[in-house]
């Protein structure tokens, strides 16, 4: 059979086009900010992951700038070799002293972090417990390491706990989990996760990619959230959303960071973060630590949303991170709702298979701490005729 006999096949991309809803690489001609130019028209973003807003943000805007005019465009190397910045540097450290822990190693992006950490650390007789929800790259990580990957269902400590004593008991045990789930926007049962990890001999590990500046003290993330920071071995995040950049962040004690800096080949065979990315993300951080109360207006916008979206009749799922979703029903009808979004002047996101179970296909609405409370009404108002009836 021809290799790519199955593009061929693949149809689902073209009977969406056709019937004109197809909803996904929809242009941007304007910043990544609460109001947007997509397309030749005024969008309100409620699907981006921008939380803090800061994208826009003069003082993170120059920092980027700054950096390019003194580093240049690039490092044209990996962090083992010519790729280590000044900036590398210093972002790695305040972000240790921010986050708590002995030391921080980054990587270019979120994904390549999970990939970086999981096949660096899980060996040949080891094992990795994943919950069912977490991200593709953890699954993917999973894949890449030589360790063998066990599943638990979404939030089930019962089940977590029969995978646990399944393992043998000379082999080494990680424990990954999302810290808050990127669709479903509920958080880890990280107290229990901690205790059954103790109990067990696991090490835990935890992706904050939508924590950090989301929930914690001052948005420091899950294990901050629930008072855990001293029995949680691994904080994993990213720069591309609350931190307005690229790149991703391994967070645990010196030891662990050598070892994968020297070990892990998605961290030593890939270019290091260019020098503005590293800089904006710096200047993100800075601001974050500076100004604590933004974590504290998003969770009220979150609120304000939530509230708005309920009393104009529609059925959400309830949470505290300014990830709201709305439950649809089928791909389809969901995809139409998107479409119909869109055309009216707001941009959400759809959540369909394998993201989503077939018949429980939701809407993605996301905030930012730039985001008004007049701004978050017109939305609304729109979002309420044109999803209102469908809820009824």
């Amino acid at each position: 059979m021809d290799l790519f006999q199955k593009c061929v096949d693949f149809t689902q991309a073209d009977e969406y086009r056709e019937k004109g809803i197809f909803p996904y690489f929809r242009e941007l001609q304007s910043r990544q900010d609460t109001e947007v130019i997509m397309e030749g028209k005024r969008r309100i973003m409620l699907g981006s992951n921008n939380y803090l807003g800061l994208t826009t943000d003069p003082d993170v805007v120059e920092a980027g700038l700054k950096a390019l005019r003194d580093f240049g465009t690039g490092c044209s190397g990996s962090r083992l070799l010519n790729g280590t910045l000044q900036l590398h540097n210093e972002l790695e450290a305040e972000l240790a002293s921010f986050l708590g822990k002995e030391a921080v190693c980054t990587l270019p992006t979120g994904f390549q972090t999970n990939l970086g950490i999981i096949s660096a650390l899980v060996g040949r007789n080891d094992y990795v417990l994943c919950d069912r929800d977490n991200h593709a790259s953890i699954y993917d990580g999973c894949k890449l390491s030589y360790g063998r990957m066990l599943r638990y269902k979404h939030n089930d400590m019962d089940e977590l706990e029969q995978r646990l004593k399944s393992v043998p008991s000379t082999a080494g045990i990680l424990i990954v989990t999302d810290g808050v789930f990127s669709m479903g926007a509920d958080l880890c049962n990280l107290p229990a996760i901690c205790d059954l990890a103790e109990k067990y001999g696991a090490r835990v590990m935890v992706d904050d990619a939508h924590a950090l500046g989301v929930i914690g003290k001052g948005g420091r993330g899950t294990a901050s959230y629930f008072g855990l920071e001293d029995r949680v071995d691994i904080y994993m995040g990213t720069f591309s959303k609350s931190l307005a950049s690229l790149g991703g962040y391994c967070a645990a004690s010196r030891r662990v960071v050598d070892f994968i800096m020297t070990n892990s080949r998605p961290f030593m065979f890939a270019a290091s973060i260019p020098p503005a990315s590293c800089a904006v993300a710096l200047a993100a951080l800075r601001k974050l630590e500076a100004h604590p109360e933004m974590v504290d207006h998003l969770r009220h916008l979150a609120d304000y949303l939530r509230s708005g979206l309920v009393a104009r009749g529609m059925r959400i799922r309830d949470g505290i991170t300014p990830i709201v979703p709305i439950f649809m029903h089928d791909a389809e009808s969901t995809l139409i709702k998107v479409m119909e979004l869109y055309e009216a002047g707001v941009y959400v996101n759809s959540v369909l298979p394998p993201a989503a179970p077939a018949d429980g296909c939701m809407l993605r609405c996301s905030l930012m701490a730039t985001h008004t409370e007049a701004l978050l009404d017109e939305a609304m108002d729109i979002m309420g005729r044109v999803i209102g009836e469908y809820h009824e």
